[in-house]
């Protein structure tokens, strides 16, 4: 403990120093003529924006450029930092009306660049680079036509300089999402260019590390986020039709990935058309990128019972969810949430039993609590979760200790479903691990859940509470009696009820529309392990 400090100072010491030398080089006339070494090539593709539409969140009434203040647009030094970075990543290019002037969208490309000419730590950001590349040569009708020789030889010169900053940036950056955009916009320059300096090569050969080492043997994320997974899709089709509409030849490698990412969406939400609020996801509207993949016409099938970690299980009118997977190690843990056998039930096309989704935003007790197996519906040990993170900064967490799934069974028969598996995130501190079996009668309507506790130790006496969450407008009601929680999920009544243990009625909050959060209610069931082998079996019955 003595030196641990002193060496963790030096070090962060060293990383800063490093970082400072880094901008310093950047920011120098070296790395200013480097970047700005370009071929002579001439603009052979341009891709159609409509393609960008499952990224490109479009305003229903479309912007005309003459009714935007062009001639002070880029001096603006109190704009706040999210609209900053909306103006400089020009996808608000595709909200414009086609009938706007050329001329005066030319003027806001060409003034951009002369104040932006030379590498700056804000606008230059990898993201941000990304994403102006892609707008630019995507928004060509504006950008480029009917523009002069001088504009034209501004414009692609600046669009290669950016390229050659990406190529030398992108192998540094963390984010894997940046590198996934980063790639594209390279891939996207070395199609439209029929480029000298190898931009295909270099983004084909960076698209398959980025596959190799974000998927699993199935195509599945190793983070087992399904938002990511959704993510990865959109981008790799993007690129695949930008091949196509470019008439060069599709490499293999991109179909193959597309077909695998395919399977995984079309198994986590194509079959059963809800949202899993589990590991970074939130409500979503995929039902646009449906309307998307069918225009292209793309087809993904998947009927399995287990994919990717989850378990679904599911007829015409109920599926049931569960997260059967173990926990994604650290270096792909950011978006992780600890709700290992947390479950989702749907009946009729309403949620029954939910999660409480997921918060990354700046306030850091709601990120934490997010994560939490306390807003999963699934078992809680004394108060801890089945995993411990660690913060890396305000945003930034990562998984301290892992989870693995220790069994797993699946049943799914006309009139009996089953889903059981156990894990050991309880093992280390508590020597305990957690079993679930989750049985359906579809004929009854009648689900029957067995949670077990299974420990090494005698008299524990520890408490621990099971969790089963509720979306905000599901309205609880406890009998009077005390023994049953009666559930109102629109004309639809539901019945639970745990013979032997305490069940309540809790307040709680939900996060399941991204980035905000509102209160909802759950039903816990709490208790105290006495026993070595404590079962909790309880009942969710139609009325």
């Amino acid at each position: 403990m003595i030196f641990r400090n002193p060496l963790s100072f030096i070090s962060q010491l060293l990383n800063a120093f490093s970082k400072h030398l880094r901008n310093i080089y950047l920011n120098s006339n070296y790395y200013d003529k480097k970047i700005s070494k370009i071929g002579n090539n001439n603009l052979i593709y341009k891709p159609s924006p409509h393609l960008l539409s499952s990224l490109i969140k479009y305003q229903k009434k479309k912007i005309n450029v003459e009714d935007v203040s062009i001639d002070n647009l880029w001096d603006n030094k109190n704009i706040n930092s999210e609209n900053f970075r909306r103006l400089n990543n020009f996808y608000w290019f595709f909200s414009l009306d086609l009938k706007s002037s050329k001329k005066n969208t030319q003027k806001i490309v060409s003034d951009w660049i002369k104040k932006n000419f030379k590498y700056n730590s804000k606008s230059w950001e990898l993201d941000l680079t990304s994403k102006r590349i892609i707008a630019w040569l995507s928004n060509h009708n504006l950008t480029i036509k009917e523009d002069d020789e001088k504009y034209q030889n501004q414009f692609d010169k600046m669009i290669q300089k950016q390229t050659n900053h990406l190529i030398n940036e992108i192998s540094k950056s963390e984010i894997l999402d940046d590198k996934m955009i980063g790639c594209a916009a390279i891939i996207l320059v070395g199609l439209s260019y029929k480029d000298k300096k190898n931009y295909l090569t270099y983004g084909l050969n960076l698209l398959k590390k980025i596959s190799k080492f974000s998927f699993d043997n199935y195509g599945f994320p190793k983070s087992r986020n399904i938002k990511q997974l959704v993510f990865y899709l959109k981008y790799f089709i993007l690129i695949r039709e930008w091949f196509k509409e470019s008439q060069v030849e599709i490499p293999e490698d991109i179909n193959e990935t597309i077909y695998y990412l395919g399977q995984g969406y079309a198994f986590i939400w194509q079959n059963i058309e809800f949202d899993i609020l589990m590991n970074g996801n939130n409500v979503s509207n995929n039902s646009e990128f449906d309307h998307y993949l069918k225009r292209l016409s793309y087809k993904f099938k998947n009927e399995n019972k287990e994919f990717g970690g989850y378990a679904i299980l599911r007829n015409k009118k109920v599926s049931i969810v569960m997260d059967v997977g173990s926990s994604p190690s650290s270096k792909f843990s950011t978006n992780y949430q600890s709700g290992a056998l947390s479950f989702e039930i749907n009946s009729n096309g309403k949620k029954l039993i939910s999660n409480c989704g997921y918060y990354n935003k700046e306030n850091i007790k709601l990120a934490e609590l997010s994560r939490s197996t306390a807003t999963h519906s699934t078992l809680i040990i004394d108060d801890n979760s089945s995993c411990l993170y660690k913060r890396i900064n305000k945003k930034k967490f990562f998984i301290k200790n892992n989870l693995k799934i220790l069994k797993k069974n699946i049943i799914f028969e006309k009139n009996y479903w089953k889903i059981n598996s156990a894990h050991d995130g309880y093992q280390k501190k508590y020597s305990t691990i957690h079993e679930r079996v989750i049985e359906f009668y579809p004929e009854q309507f009648k689900f029957i859940g067995t949670d077990k506790i299974l420990s090494k130790k005698k008299n524990l006496n520890i408490r621990f509470e099971i969790r089963f969450h509720l979306e905000p407008d599901v309205k609880l009601m406890k009998t009077q009696d005390n023994k049953s929680i009666l559930i109102e999920l629109g004309d639809e009544g539901w019945k639970f009820n745990c013979e032997n243990y305490d069940i309540n009625i809790d307040n709680g909050l939900y996060f399941g529309n991204k980035n905000s959060y509102i209160q909802n209610q759950n039903i816990f069931i709490s208790g105290i392990i006495n026993n070595q082998n404590e079962n909790i079996i309880w009942q969710l019955n139609k009325i």
